[in-house]
């Protein structure tokens, strides 16, 4: 009984229309949804749970039979460059890349024209500027290597 009589005080206003501002506009309700939007106490905690989540790879070194074949395939392209100096081989070198952020990295695959081979700083160096260092390089193709052993 106590109920009725409550809801009988509010019979007045209980169905009048929503009052509208004719100076003020509404709110978008994208806006208003974003008022209930979760709040970041910690500006950059989540980017930083992702990084730390995300995996790297170790370098591992390559076994004397790897590397002597890199050696072989290296010594091929220095021979197909000094035989052909106007011609830029095409080849493809997957190599162990740093990571920036963290400890490790990842093996990569770069494919392009190689415009020189520097041994002094143990680099090729291919005609779009990447620079590869050849101790990082894990193998390498192209058609320049057909005399390589297998």
């Amino acid at each position: 009984m106590n109920r009725e009589k409550e809801q009988g005080k509010y019979d007045d206003i209980l169905y009048l229309p929503h009052p509208v501002s004719r100076r003020h506009p509404q709110m978008p309700l994208l806006d208003r949804a974003a008022q209930f939007a979760p709040f970041a106490a910690l500006v950059g905690h989540g980017e930083a749970v992702k990084e730390t989540a995300r995996l790297t790879g170790s370098h591992v070194e390559l076994e004397d039979g790897q590397r002597e074949r890199l050696d072989q395939q290296l010594s091929l392209l220095l021979k197909a460059m000094g035989e052909n100096p106007g011609q830029e081989p095409v080849i493809t070198v997957t190599y162990f890349k740093p990571d920036e952020k963290k400890d490790g990295g990842a093996n990569v695959p770069v494919c392009g024209r190689v415009k020189r081979v520097d041994g002094y700083r143990r680099e090729i160096v291919l005609k779009d500027g990447t620079v590869l260092p050849m101790d990082a390089i894990v193998a390498m193709e192209g058609d320049v290597f057909c005399d390589a052993q297998d």
